[in-house]
């Protein structure tokens, strides 16, 4: 597998390369991991890995190979490009030792992990089997960073020079069907493989974890977690909290857009911002929060499906997603039944429904139980790593040229 995000990172695609590579792993196959130095969503190298330029490692079984590259604290076109360019030169220049394999797997983005992914496959002439979690050219496209269209069409090439290579594509959401068959990719080579909730439900009371966050048994909590990018459009939720004091937003995580949000909310006293939780006590954060958020800008083409959002599912509370009607994570929220959609970047809306939600907690309670069930019957990690089992086994078993 290549895959520039792996553990020891817990949010983004980390939890999925790791969990996919652990399952091969634990299965009683030699399994090898091509990835970068563990950065995100902090977007700030791990201390342990400060100064190392290439390092190997066992971790549950797996041989992790490690590459350094750039890790630019603030995002911008020429840094984004600075960044892919060292994983791909990086890797390219020394790719793992190891015996040849019968598969190689890319988890995209990133770009350059794609794009090495392919060419070490064409290498030992084994089949390449690419798994789509974003498309970084539309990404590149609706972020506003400065020089992003330039940004967009290097992506854009990058990534159908990668898929058009791929035996297989497995694209997590039916929504990125359309874009990945423009690149040139027969549509018969793609499969649907949606990810899986890759945390456990919670174990604590409500109540106990309430308490121990300092969240007031009859205060309404609106939580968002995970990463703090351009892309989620935050400020919503921050003009949200602006309009009701009574009722408490907490950020949860860290990301490129942390300290800018910090000083947004600097006079909004009703608004936190508090580290990424733990791993254990993850689950019973989201479950003491009467409200999950999911925002993201309304320039956004949101084909994806937020890794958050099965984690939100697995909690058991209701999920407000102030996203665009047509995007994937849109019809996910639909799908679940544990949820109700807003108007992306529209403060009013978000706390509106947050509102009706705290005036009806029966009826909260309903969309919230929904959301397990969800993941029992589509989102479990068996059925996830199951399908992830099959795209390869196909691969394997289908034409290698």
């Amino acid at each position: 597998m290549v895959s520039t995000n792996y553990a020891p990172e817990h949010a983004g695609i980390g939890p999925y390369a790791t969990q996919i590579a652990e399952h091969w792993a634990s299965s009683g196959h030699d399994t090898h991991v091509l990835a970068g130095m563990p950065h995100y969503p902090a977007w700030s190298l791990e201390p342990e890995y400060k100064g190392a330029l290439r390092r190997t490692e066992r971790r549950a079984g797996v041989t992790v190979h490690r590459r350094a590259h750039t890790v630019p604290a603030h995002q911008t076109a020429v840094k984004r490009a600075l960044f892919e360019g060292s994983i791909l030169l990086h890797g390219a220049v020394a790719p793992p030792r190891m015996p040849r394999p019968h598969a190689v797997m890319a988890q995209m983005p990133s770009l350059a992990g794609g794009v090495l992914a392919a060419r070490l496959a064409a290498r030992w002439k084994v089949p390449f089997v690419p798994v789509v979690q974003d498309l970084m050219g539309a990404a590149a496209a609706q972020s506003g960073i400065s020089g992003g269209d330039k940004a967009a069409a290097l992506a854009g090439r990058a990534e159908a020079y990668a898929l058009k290579r791929a035996a297989l594509v497995g694209v997590i959401h039916e929504t990125f069907v359309d874009r990945v068959v423009g690149m040139g990719v027969d549509p018969q080579r793609i499969r649907v493989v949606p990810n899986w909730s890759h945390v456990p439900g919670p174990t604590k009371p409500r109540g106990e974890t309430r308490h121990h966050l300092g969240w007031a048994p009859d205060q309404t909590v609106v939580l968002h977690s995970g990463n703090m990018g351009l892309k989620q459009g935050l400020e919503v939720l921050v003009g949200a909290a602006r309009l009701d004091p009574r009722v408490r937003f907490v950020l949860m995580g860290d990301g490129s857009q942390r300290a800018a949000l910090a000083a947004l909310a600097a006079d909004v006293p009703n608004l936190e911002i508090i580290p990424p939780a733990a791993d254990g006590e993850f689950p019973d954060i989201l479950a003491a929060a009467d409200v999950l958020a999911v925002t993201q800008h309304a320039a956004v083409l949101d084909m994806s499906v937020p890794s958050k959002l099965t984690s939100y599912f697995q909690a058991g509370r209701p999920v407000v997603a102030s996203v665009a009607a047509q995007g994937g994570t849109a019809q996910e929220v639909e799908r679940s039944g544990a949820g109700v959609l807003v108007p992306p970047e529209d403060p009013e809306a978000l706390l509106g429904a947050v509102r009706a939600l705290a005036e009806d907690p029966e009826g909260a309670d309903a969309l919230g139980a929904a959301g397990p069930v969800h993941v029992a019957a589509h989102l479990s990690r068996e059925a996830g790593l199951a399908r992830i089992d099959a795209l390869i086994d196909e691969a394997l078993g289908g034409p290698q040229s």
